[in-house]
């Protein structure tokens, strides 16, 4: 199964890389703001590097310093990436982590068209991260641990791969109910962020498991309908939008191919008859490394200076 969800994931993922979604569409732009994106920070980066896809804005909540080494983990086309280097600045590392070759290729792409000097980008497995221990200030990431099938893998890698003292910071969706069963078994639901997502307290256990301390999981009250402003945004040779969740539906040809068209009326069957708002959230999640014996510690939303 895992093979499968992870091939799922890459091929929805491939068909958004190699579509023409922008900030210059204003469904894309307005999904962005509806969860925590200025328009100035938008317009501060390449447009190819938003393609709505976002439950919230890691960067916001980060606190991150000149200097640091920050990783984003599903960094996409790279928006959290360029924002990230704005704040890291010249003598500053932001480094983004994706799985699918088409992603890289747009944030690489992105990244030489902007003139961005201290960013990169690899092509690996979020809970197989290629980086030294120890090497990174700040973990971020928007949406997209909620699509690891191993999520406690995850958890260790971030933990193994921060500074003692290093943070946390993401933006993901996870679970305040029960799911309905028919959502729960929907591999559709699982690559439209649903179904893969995990109780907030199972969530907590998990990074306090992998050796964090001070979790925060925050619910940002943000409605995930907001997706649906994407609708109708994509043109031919680009993914048509579900407007259930907002995600491309895989397409293989222009613009659709029977197995797309398919995903996409599992999907929206399925959540035609529930309320998403219900039993997920777009959360804000916060955890510190512990410190080695620095006397540093918490910089989560209530005592971060």
């Amino acid at each position: 199964m895992t093979d499968q969800l992870l091939e799922s994931v890459q091929s929805r993922y491939a068909a958004v890389a190699n579509s023409t979604l922008s900030n210059k569409d204003a469904g894309v732009k307005a999904v962005a703001e509806a969860f925590g994106y200025s328009s100035a920070e938008l317009s501060s980066i390449p447009a190819e590097a938003n393609m709505g896809l976002s439950c919230g804005n890691p960067t916001a909540i980060a606190s991150i310093r000149p200097g640091e080494v920050v990783v984003d983990l599903g960094s996409g086309g790279g928006l959290d990436v360029f924002l990230a280097s704005q704040l890291v600045g010249p003598q500053g590392r932001a480094i983004g982590i994706d799985m699918t070759p088409a992603m890289i290729e747009r944030a690489r792409a992105n990244a030489l068209a902007g003139g961005y000097q201290n960013v990169e980008f690899h092509l690996a497995e979020i809970d197989k991260i290629p980086l030294p221990d120890a090497s990174a200030d700040c973990v971020i990431s928007n949406c997209v641990i909620n699509l690891a099938p191993d999520k406690p893998a995850v958890f260790r890698e971030i933990a193994r791969i921060l500074k003692p003292g290093g943070r946390l910071a993401v933006s993901d969706i996870a679970l305040k109910g029960e799911l309905p069963l028919a959502v729960a078994q929907s591999l559709a639901a699982y690559v439209g962020c649903i179904a893969g997502a995990i109780e907030i307290g199972a969530y907590r256990q998990g990074l306090l498991s992998a050796g964090f301390e001070h979790v925060e999981i925050v619910d940002s009250g943000a409605d995930l309908n907001a997706y649906a402003k994407v609708e109708n945004q994509a043109a031919c040779c680009s993914p048509s939008m579900d407007p259930s969740n907002g995600l491309p539906v895989v397409a293989d040809a222009c613009c659709s191919t029977e197995k797309a068209a398919t995903l996409h009326e599992d999907l929206a069957t399925l959540l035609a008859d529930y309320d998403v708002n219900a039993a997920a959230a777009s959360v804000k999640v916060y955890a510190v490394k512990p410190a080695a014996a620095t006397g540093k510690s918490c910089c989560g939303p209530s005592c971060c200076s």
